[in-house]
């Protein structure tokens, strides 16, 4: 993280909760949002932390699901009814339907413990700007040597307009709309082909294939479309 970053965080004083049993890694953590100028609460159970979360809502949260007084998928569900800000998952579960259905009750993004602290931060990062863009209303980005231009319908690669068929293009904007978050084959299959097609999960690989032909230099070793393996994709830039 850059000096530049660090100080627009502390300026803004941006909370974080962490909600994690473990008091070593509970610890660690503090420690590293401290230093990058968030402020920081803490709690080990779900009951304590959506008290905490009644006085203040913190503008991301940091879960881990194995709690003592229970799932803490519970604390996602009961977050959600009162707020948007991002949740990313920290968990040693990597049983692929614990993520689906964490993403699917509102997690923004899931880190399978152990993790990379540089990932964990680039995670928190990635979920921020998304959540701050939300109300922007966002409808022209650029990354590589991409630009798209949402309203226009317009993509240019290399100051050169590709075409996306209609599917194509509604996937690249709800990927785009949920930057940073790992958008679900769940959710892509709802919002692309309605809920009869939940079982058919090769039309979001067979689109995100023809999808990263067009948009990446390499489709085979993708910069920005990136892949949740049996879970979902997530654009990144």
């Amino acid at each position: 993280m850059t000096e530049r970053e660090q100080s627009a965080m502390q300026d803004t004083h941006l909370s974080i909760l962490i909600v994690e049993d473990d008091h070593a890694i509970s610890e660690l953590l503090g420690s590293i949002f401290v230093a990058m100028g968030f402020t920081v609460s803490q709690s080990t159970h779900i009951e304590h932390g959506l008290a905490l979360v009644q006085r203040e809502i913190p503008e991301i949260v940091v879960l881990d699901l194995g709690l003592p007084d229970g799932d803490g998928k519970v604390f996602i569900e009961q977050f959600r009814k009162i707020s948007s800000n991002p949740i990313l998952v920290l968990s040693s579960r990597v049983n692929e339907e614990e993520k689906v259905q964490a993403l699917n009750l509102g997690a923004d993004d899931y880190l399978t413990k152990p993790f990379g602290l540089s990932e964990m931060k680039a995670r928190v990062n990635a979920l921020l700007r998304r959540n701050k863009r939300i109300g922007a209303l966002e409808s022209t980005f650029s990354f590589g040597d991409i630009q798209i231009d949402l309203q226009r319908r317009r993509i240019l690669k290399k100051n050169i307009e590709i075409h996306l068929t209609p599917i194509e293009f509604e996937l690249l904007d709800l990927l785009l709309k949920n930057r940073g978050r790992v958008v679900t084959h769940r959710k892509i299959l709802t919002e692309l082909w309605g809920g009869e097609h939940l079982s058919d999960q090769h039309y979001s690989r067979i689109y995100m294939g023809h999808l990263r032909k067009k948009i990446e230099e390499d489709a085979t070793q993708p910069r920005f479309l990136l892949t949740e393996l049996g879970v979902g994709y997530r654009l990144e830039f």
